[in-house]
């Protein structure tokens, strides 16, 4: 390193490409077609075929003309001829090519839509670019994010639409192409490394203006960047937690002052960070309370699993849910079983001893899945399941809790004429899968959509006309000072996939938490009760958007010298600000996975409003440079 900042020496670098680039060869013509080049092709007829074959129609693929039962051989001769020429084409992949859809649908907007647009407008013009757009399920948010992108294509910008899921693409994919055809590329994780490099070479080479993905997509080699759309901006997935730990918040921010672009923030629910930057001015609040064509918003109805475990039922399924699915098959329509699990069981437990099949690397319950393995969700390891207890040698070995693989078992024994399609990480493997199951569940091939958080955002299927929440209140009992608004969310989304067309959607709640105001907003759909409930709370606690957090996750494979690292490290920090009354450090405390891969972890929670001050102090004291710390800001 010396050496070279002495320029005595150069480092270069060579990389090899794991992205394959695909070519196909096509022939076209190299004369004009007259009586004269024909009758020199009097006794090959094969050859003669071709020429007037390509006389027609100009140009074509060695593969559409081996469908015409013209061979490559019969044209590489016509090309020593010198009457066609063969040319290798670089094809670029697009896997959303399938999608096709009317072009240019001629949709009326609503009086809120032209509300907003206005606004927007107006704002522009103050010099204002970052808005938050409000709007309920179902009020035609994406028919904002598209009128703004004509207006971005019409100045010659570059377009980003993020959405928090892969299987979210789809749907804004089919909306936008209504208007701009293939100007429309796909980037997320479960493209092929080619299908990726393909996709940021139309985008460098600006053959494609219109980017759709999740967090990734933020990546792509833009050039000319003229609006930033994040769809559903609260959800938690903007958030990378593996390193290089970001928030697409952060990232979009910026972007947007770089580029001199647009910002639009939408969602039904909110961040609580976002909606207060709207109070005091920092975005600018667009608001959109209605359904288009005015449709009511779905009546919900919240059930208390405690009553139910005193009625006698044991069941997944409340007595309420089971009437509400009975109804709705009756009727022939369509309803969304949400369960914010995967697997057959939670864990499964020894009923001698109380001992938990735990993860031997993390120390978390192994959740058991039907097809018979032990699985853990944190680090994705598999074991078999034990006939006896390995730590008793009982054979009372029994599978608690319940996943949505068990949850669609008892649905399937409860109604056993209803067709059920299940929509979670298991299910979706393969690329596409969660397209495809989207697609049939649409077009009406099954009665029952279940799934885990992915049924819950954005799905737009006209049919269905109730959903059911199972758990809803499970975050609730997280250790996360958010947990309460990932509790309204959930239930405020998922309960917005109801009753999208002519009738109102009917919503179950179960909890086992009735009481509670995050609850209690989600079954009222009342996010400004939701708000000012929170906000007093994050204030008093001083948490977000009245500080921003740092944590410090330090581990060592040796559990003494990991609580003695963060406590010097806590005690460093304090002594340096002890008179900064706005500088706090919690902590330290075991990580939620206290245990990882035989490494033990604790957490140090540091609340500021000088982000930084103490970051330039951490970075003196090489916390950024040290393996055995990881530094989240604002996780």
């Amino acid at each position: 390193d010396k050496l070279i900042s002495k320029k005595l020496i150069i480092r270069d670098y060579t990389y090899k490409t794991k992205a394959n680039k695909i070519y196909i060869t096509y022939a076209s013509l190299n004369v004009t077609v007259n009586d004269d080049i024909l009758a020199t092709l009097k006794n090959k007829p094969a050859q003669k075929k071709a020429l007037l074959y390509l006389a027609k129609i100009k140009e074509a693929s060695t593969k559409d003309l081996s469908n015409e039962k013209i061979s490559l051989p019969t044209l590489k001769a016509l090309a020593d001829l010198d009457y066609i020429k063969l040319e290798k084409k670089q094809i670029l992949r697009d896997s959303y090519h399938q999608i096709t859809t009317k072009q240019n649908a001629d949709k009326k907007l609503t009086s809120e839509q032209m509300t907003a647009l206005k606004n927007i407008e107006i704002a522009q013009h103050q010099g204002k670019q970052k808005f938050l757009l409000y709007g309920v399920t179902g009020s035609g948010k994406t028919q904002i994010y598209i009128e703004m992108a004509l207006k971005a294509r019409a100045l010659g910008k570059q377009i980003l639409i993020l959405v928090p899921e892969i299987v979210l693409t789809g749907q804004l994919v089919t909306s936008f192409k209504e208007y701009f055809a293939d100007d429309v590329a796909v980037i997320h994780s479960r493209l092929s490394i080619g299908e990726r490099n393909d996709t940021f070479w139309r985008i460098r080479t600006k053959q494609v203006s219109i980017i759709i993905g999740a967090r990734s997509a933020l990546f792509a080699p833009f050039e000319d960047l003229g609006l930033i759309v994040m769809d559903e901006e609260h959800d938690p997935s903007y958030k990378q937690d593996e390193s290089p730990r970001y928030h697409s918040h952060d990232i979009i921010e910026k972007m947007a002052e770089i580029y001199h672009a647009t910002l639009i923030m939408g969602s039904a629910t909110p961040s609580l960070e976002s909606y207060y930057k709207a109070q005091i001015g920092e975005y600018v609040l667009l608001k959109m309370p209605n359904r288009i064509d005015n449709l009511p918003l779905p009546y919900i109805e919240g059930v208390d699993m405690r009553e139910e475990l005193r009625m006698g039922n044991r069941k997944i399924i409340s007595l309420k849910l089971k009437e509400l699915i009975a109804d709705t098959l009756a009727k022939k329509e369509q309803i969304i079983i949400m369960l914010n699990r995967r697997g057959f069981s939670t864990f499964v437990m020894c009923r001698a001893c109380g001992h938990v099949i735990k993860c031997k690397y993390c120390d978390l319950p192994l959740v058991y899945h039907r097809r018979g393995i032990l699985q853990c969700h944190h680090c994705d390891i598999t074991e078999t399941v034990p006939t006896i207890c390995p730590k008793c040698n009982s054979k009372y070995i029994k599978f608690f809790g319940s996943g949505t693989e068990k949850l669609e078992e008892e649905l399937s024994t409860l109604f056993p004429q209803a067709r059920i399609i299940r929509l979670d990480r298991d299910t979706t493997g393969k690329k596409f899968a969660h397209l495809d199951i989207l697609k049939q569940f649409k077009a009406g091939l099954y009665d029952i959509l279940l799934g885990t958080q992915m049924v819950a955002k954005g799905h737009d299927i006209p049919t269905v006309t109730a959903v059911g929440i199972i758990s809803a209140d499970s975050s609730l009992n997280l250790p996360d000072f958010r947990a309460g608004e990932r509790c309204f969310g959930l239930i405020t989304q998922t309960a917005g996939r109801a009753g999208r067309k002519n009738k109102r959607g009917q919503v179950i709640v179960q909890t086992y938490n009735l009481e509670h105001y995050a609850v209690q907003c989600g079954i009222q759909q009342d996010y400004s009760h939701f708000y000012n409930e929170e906000i007093l709370l994050r204030k008093a606690m001083y948490y977000p958007p009245f500080c921003q957090l740092i944590k410090l996750i330090i581990q060592d494979e040796n559990e003494e010298n990991a609580l003695t690292k963060a406590q010097n490290l806590k005690k460093l920090i304090k002594d340096k600000f002890q008179d900064n009354k706005n500088i706090i450090v919690m902590g330290p405390a075991p990580s939620l996975i206290a245990n990882f891969k035989g490494m033990y972890r604790f957490n140090l929670l540091l609340k500021t409003n000088d982000l930084d001050t103490l970051r330039n102090y951490l970075r003196e004291c090489k916390v950024d440079i040290d393996k055995n710390i990881t530094v989240d800001i604002n996780p």
